[in-house]
Formats: C-alpha cells, structure tokens, sequence
C-alpha cells in the first residue's frame, strides 16, 4: 500500500515532558541531529511523509535538505518555522519578563508589520508551510479560548503566506480561533474541538482541512500515572471531557465533507517518534465514524494534500513517487495492525528500501534535562502524611 502520511510530528520536540525541554536544554544545533536520529524512526513505522509543523530556528528545514540531499535516509519532511503567536498564543509560555527566548519553537508577534516581516523571513529561508498558533490557554469568564489573533490579523497573515506560495496550519482548539482561521482560508487547522455550525459553514467555503490530532490527548488520557504532575493538576479529566467535546464536532465535520488529515503530535514523551503514528487512522475508525479503507485514504492521499510535492505522493499509480510499504496482514480488515511494527515488512521511499537499524538511547542524557528535581512541597504535615503518620497533637499548656 501507500506509504502512511503524518501531518503533525515535531521534529525538535525529542520527546519532550515539559516546554522547557523543547525550547532550552539542548542546543539548536544538537536538536537537529536528534531530530535526524528521531525522523528515521518515523520510517521504520511505515511513515513515509511527514510535515513537521512548527520547530525552532531551522531545525526541521536543516533536517529536511539532509534528507532531501542524499546525505541520509529518512522521510520526506515537509518543514515549517518558527510558530507565529500573541500573548494569547500557544508558545508564549513564559513569564513575561523573559518572553519568547531565541530559542524557543514560537516567535511573539507584536504587530501586523512584524508577523508579515515573519513570514517573510522564513519564506526566504525556505519552509514549506508557516504556523500560527491561533490560540492557547487564555479564557473568557465562560470557559471559552480566546483567539491569539483577530480577524483581521488572521486574514493577513495568511493572506502574505498565499501570495507568497506557502500553505498554512494553525493550532486553533477553540471555536473563535477555528472560525477566524476558516474565514482566512487557511490550509489546515489542527484541533478544532469546540467547532460549530458557523465554522463548519466557513470550512465548506474556504476549503479547509482539518487535522484532528486525536493520538496525542488519548494517550494523556490512557498514559498519564497517578504520581505524575499532569495527573496531580487534573490534565487527564479535562482532557477527557474535550476529547469527548470533539468526537462529538468532529462527526458532523466529516458529515459535512471537511477533508480530515491524520497527525499525532509526535515528538512528547506520551507520543514519542515511531510509536503511536497508526493510532490515528485507528480513532478515526473507533471514534469519528470512519471506515477502515476512509480512514486509510486520510492517512494517505488526502494527508498528503497538505505535503511539499503532495501530488506526487499518497497513490500508487504511474507518474506518483515510488513511496510504498509492505504490510503482514489487511488494515482493512483491522486497522490496528499498522501499530505492530513487526507487521511493516518493508518501507520504500523512492523507490529504494529503507533498511535503517534500529537503535536505542538514553533519554536523561538525550532529552531529560530541564531541572526538576522533586514534585512535591516536603513540609512537616506532608511528611507524616506521606508516612501514614497522624496528626501531631498541640503540646498541652
């Protein structure tokens, strides 16, 4: 069959467990080649394309030309810059006072003049598409994410991104972010969970895809340990109640025709490279009503409409490149098997057969290196409780 596409799959991440192992700890150059070793991992799961949407610097990009170039094997990459976000944005994580570092996976847009100035300079430096975080963490009164951009914002960025030949794909979870950017005509919105009928109405006139994402807030849901931050702070019930929020919007997207395109946000420490990409086409059958040969189709020819050189790949036929896989079994008859690696016999790009030796490393030295040496607050009544220990009594006067 046609090689397996994956639409959302950061390559600088290297399995990150918190933002400041993305944007810190590493070198940005030793990003680059971890996010080399991490690509060829992607291939040995039967991914042949992937679009890498939004690293810091040129991480992606440089990963790409090496590939692209002959100096490696690997997959096609399709490779975005730095993600373009306000204070309302994703990626704008840090206290003020510090902003967005240099090396950090975002770029802070402060006006119109200096987004499109972004997304010139990035153009030059040769991506394939350009990222805007549409929105992040901030919230009305009632719950509602607010849009890191306005309207009008939105249609000018993606307006210069066009007029420049490069698509666009936003993070847009919420329902305003959804519709501004389906008003603008962007390429591709990941998420769109909180969706409703005027942003449908929207999509089915600009022709958006979405990117659901689904593989990624699953696995917080069914990875995440009782002991650990994420779960001490509540993140896998809310999760779960925006997971179910989104199959729900999602069902009446793809009633409503919206092209769906399948990405895992590979590249966190609960999505790591090579492990979980086969997942999506899986929820789309599980959770969105798809079937198995619909889903398969998503993971192929309509996932790579968004790629660089998208009409060649997807569809084995005369005149498309040779990228194919050998499988052990029918995914029509059980999608899950595409997660069995031992199932991919053999990967081919090109062509030419992948034969990439698989290897182990050490994440503590690799990834694991932002400075977080206990998650608890050790005080006096923390201990004995911690002991199983009662209450200390007052000393009698």
């Amino acid at each position: 069959m046609a090689g397996l596409q994956d639409v959302h799959t950061h390559l600088a991440y290297g399995n990150a467990k918190s933002e400041e192992d993305i944007d810190l700890y590493q070198p940005m150059e030793f990003r680059a080649i971890r996010g080399l070793f991490f690509a060829q991992k992607v291939v040995a799961a039967g991914y042949t394309s992937i679009c890498a949407p939004g690293d810091a610097g040129q991480i992606s990009l440089s990963v790409r030309d090496a590939i692209n170039f002959g100096l490696f094997e690997g997959p096609r990459v399709t490779a975005a810059g730095r993600y373009l976000t306000s204070r309302q944005g994703l990626t704008d994580w840090y206290p003020t006072w510090i902003g967005a570092p240099d090396t950090s996976i975002g770029r802070l847009i402060a006006s119109k003049e200096e987004a499109i100035e972004e997304i010139r300079v990035q153009v030059k430096n040769g991506v394939d598409c350009i990222k805007l975080a549409m929105d992040g963490v901030q919230t009305r009164e009632d719950g509602e994410l607010i849009a890191a951009f306005n309207q009008d914002e939105t249609s000018t960025m993606v307006a210069e991104a066009h007029r420049l030949g490069r698509k666009v794909v936003v993070h847009a979870r919420g329902r305003e972010a959804t519709l501004y950017s389906a008003r603008a005509g962007v390429d591709l919105i990941f998420h769109a969970y909180y969706l409703d009928d005027e942003c449908l109405d929207a999509m089915v006139k600009s022709g958006s895809a979405i990117g659901p994402t689904m593989t990624f807030p699953r696995n917080i849901i069914d990875f995440t340990q009782p002991h650990e931050p994420a779960a001490i702070k509540g993140r896998p019930s809310a999760v779960e109640r925006e997971y179910e929020i989104g199959c729900e919007n999602l069902q009446k997207a793809r009633k409503a025709g919206i092209p769906m395109m399948t990405g895992t946000d590979s590249g966190f420490a609960v999505t790591p490279y090579g492990e979980w990409h086969a997942m999506e086409p899986e929820i789309f059958v599980r959770d969105l009503g798809f079937t198995p040969g619909e889903a398969l189709r998503c993971a192929t020819s309509v996932t790579a409409r968004f790629m660089a050189k998208g009409g060649k790949l997807g569809v084995l036929e005369p005149g498309r490149f040779a990228d194919f896989i050998a499988v052990d079994g029918s995914p029509l008859e059980n999608i899950a098997i595409l997660q069995d690696k031992s199932r991919i016999r053999h990967v081919h790009i090109a062509g030419k057969r992948m034969q990439i030796p698989e290897r182990g490393y050490d994440p503590r030295q690799v990834t694991d290196r932002s400075w977080s040496n206990w998650t608890d607050l050790y005080t006096q009544d923390r201990v004995r409780e911690l002991r199983g220990q009662r209450p200390r009594l007052a000393a009698a006067e």
